[in-house]
């Protein structure tokens, strides 16, 4: 925690020689895009895409969930949707999945979640990782059905963003770009599937 703290005393300070770069923020919030990704902190945005401060509507979930759309529903991320798309009028929106998803590894193994029944109850009411198609599941947590796993679980985010009735709309009209991409943390490769329609991803 100290290294976190000296640097932020220090951050005014910093960069006091050049003060219409943050200046420049505080009149305005105009992002490029948005990127819906997991909490894991090995997954760092500004440090994959190069993002710079105010270029990048970021929010992150546990196994970077959408829940699907509900009216009526009290939920951040729906909040947070609907700003950065009819607020913000962004033209792309990106849902990021990673290598080594402690989320859904969860899924995978279909555990009962007493350990962590928070996550679990997230995860069975939100992510929607299953369909009937897809038949059973693998046995086990092993890696080489996460890969597999995790990028179809990004796909399935990109089709609950499309029950949003303000993203399809603006999907629809060409006002809107979804991407699925998909981030190795062991290499800093990222993957993309061609959506709409995809089922593979391919390197960027």
């Amino acid at each position: 925690m100290q290294p976190f703290t000296d640097h932020v005393r220090g951050f005014a300070a910093r960069n006091s020689a050049h003060p219409q770069a943050l200046a420049s923020l505080a009149r305005e919030h105009r992002p490029l895009a948005a990127l819906v990704t997991c909490s894991d902190a090995r997954v760092v945005p500004s440090l994959i895409t190069g993002a710079r401060p105010g270029e990048l509507f970021e929010l992150r979930t546990a196994g970077n969930v959408v829940p699907p759309y509900r009216r009526h529903a009290v939920c951040a991320v729906a909040a947070s949707l609907e700003f950065a798309v009819e607020q913000l009028r962004l033209p792309d929106l990106i849902v990021c999945g990673h290598s080594h998803c402690a989320a859904v590894r969860c899924l995978l193994r279909r555990r009962p979640g007493a350990d962590l029944p928070l996550l679990h109850r997230w995860l069975a009411a939100a992510a929607g990782y299953r369909r009937p198609a897809e038949g059973p599941l693998p046995p086990g947590p092993a890696d080489e059905h996460l890969a597999g796993a995790a990028q179809r679980h990004v796909l399935t985010q990109l089709e609950h963003l499309r029950t949003y009735p303000w993203v399809e709309r603006r999907v629809r009209a060409g006002q809107l770009r979804l991407h699925a991409w998909y981030y190795t943390v062991e290499t800093g490769q990222t993957l993309a599937a061609r959506v709409p329609g995809a089922s593979t991803f391919e390197a960027l």
